[in-house]
C-alpha cells in the first residue's frame, strides 16, 4: 500500500471535482502562480489514490507545471459502480481520455501522462488507444507485463480476502501483516509517514470490484512494449533504485526497448513519489523541459531551475 507523507494538499493545490461524460473523478488540482508550462496528468497506483503525489506538487508548480492527480473509478473518492466489468482495462483507458479532454485549455500548453505502477499500465492502455492527446508520457515504477511472481501471489491472497470478508476484516488481517514501519506491501516503499487513520479511511472508500478486477490486470498484464514504442510518443521510464513488484533491471531493459530517456532515483523503493518527492520533481521537470515543441506549442520548453 502506498504511504503518502500527509492527506493535506499543500497550499498550491485544491480538492475538486472533474466533470467528464464518463463520471465525476476527484482530484487534487495544484497551479502555479506565474505562466503554466504545461499540465501533468497523474493516476495513482493499486491500492492508492491521488495524495500519493502529494509531495510532488510544490516543487512541480514551482517549476511552473500544473498537476492534475485523480482518483480512478472506484479509487478512495471517485465514485465506484460495484461491477468488475466497469474496471476493464479499456473502460480505464477511456476514463483517461475523458480526464485529459476535461482538463483541455485550448491554449496550446502540452499535456503529460504520468502512471505510478498499475497507473503505469492503465496510462499506456490509454496512449495505444490514441496518444494524440499527450505530449508524452512517464511510467514511475510500472513495468512491461504482469508484476513478479511474490506480488501475483499477494495480489492472489487479497483478492480471496476480498471475497470472503469485508474491507473493515481485510484491512485489519493487512494491518496485522504488514505493520506501519514494514514497507513491503504491493504499490508500496518508503516509510509510513501519513496518518494511519486516513489510510484507513482510504482502504474503506475503495470498490472492491475494482480491487478485484484491476488486482487481475496486473496478474496477467502482456508485454505491450514494442506497440508503445511504435506511438513514437515520448516515453520517461523512473524507478527508485530497488523494486520488489517489478526488478530493475527488467525497467531498464524497458527502457532501451522503448529508447525511453531511464531515471533511477537513488534511496528510493517502489514509491520514489512519495519516498523522494524532491529528487523525482528534479528528475520530471528535467524530461518535460528537455522535449522539444511541436507545432501549435506556445513554444519550447525552457531548462527549469532544479525545484
Amino acid at each position: 500500500m502506498s504511504r503518502p507523507p500527509t492527506f493535506t494538499p499543500p497550499p498550491c493545490a485544491r480538492a475538486r471535482a472533474l466533470r467528464t461524460p464518463r463520471g465525476d473523478f476527484a482530484v487534487l488540482d495544484a497551479v502555479p502562480s506565474a505562466d503554466v508550462r504545461g499540465t501533468v496528468l497523474m493516476l495513482p497506483g493499486y491500492t492508492g489514490s491521488k495524495e500519493d503525489f502529494v509531495a510532488l506538487l510544490e516543487p512541480l508548480t514551482a517549476a511552473g507545471f500544473r498537476v492534475v492527480a485523480v482518483d480512478g473509478r472506484g479509487q478512495y473518492e471517485s465514485q465506484g459502480t460495484g461491477r468488475q466489468a466497469d474496471y476493464a482495462q479499456g473502460e480505464l483507458a477511456r476514463d483517461v481520455h475523458a480526464q485529459a479532454k476535461a482538463l483541455g485549455s485550448g491554449d496550446g500548453t502540452p499535456l503529460h501522462l504520468l502512471g505510478h505502477s498499475l497507473g503505469g499500465q492503465i496510462a499506456r492502455a490509454a496512449v495505444l488507444s490514441d496518444p494524440a492527446p499527450f505530449r508524452s508520457l512517464t511510467l514511475m515504477s510500472s513495468g512491461p507485463a504482469e508484476v513478479s511472481a511474490g506480488q501475483r501471489e499477494k495480489v492472489k491472497l487479497l483478492g480471496e480476502a476480498l471475497s470472503a470478508l469485508t474491507m473493515s476484516q481485510v484491512w485489519e488481517a493487512m494491518r496485522a501483516l504488514d505493520p506501519p514501519e514494514d514497507a513491503s506491501a504491493i504499490d508500496g516503499g518508503g516509510v509510513d509517514r501519513g496518518d494511519g487513520e486516513d489510510l484507513r479511511r482510504r482502504w474503506l472508500s475503495n470498490d472492491p470490484a475494482q480491487l478485484l478486477a484491476t488486482g487481475r490486470q496486473l496478474s496477467v498484464e502482456p508485454d505491450r512494449v514494442d506497440e508503445l514504442a511504435a506511438t513514437g510518443l515520448p516515453v520517461h521510464v523512473l524507478s527508485g533504485e530497488s523494486d520488489d513488484v517489478w526488478p530493475v533491471g527488467l525497467l531498464t531493459a524497458m527502457a532501451g526497448r522503448l529508447g525511453a530517456r531511464r531515471t533511477t532515483i537513488a534511496g528510493a523503493e517502489h514509491s520514489p513519489n512519495t519516498g523522494r518527492p524532491r529528487e523525482t520533481a528534479a528528475a520530471l521537470v528535467a524530461f518535460w523541459s528537455g522535449l522539444r515543441a511541436l507545432p501549435g506549442d506556445p513554444g519550447p520548453l525552457a531548462p527549469a531551475s532544479r525545484p
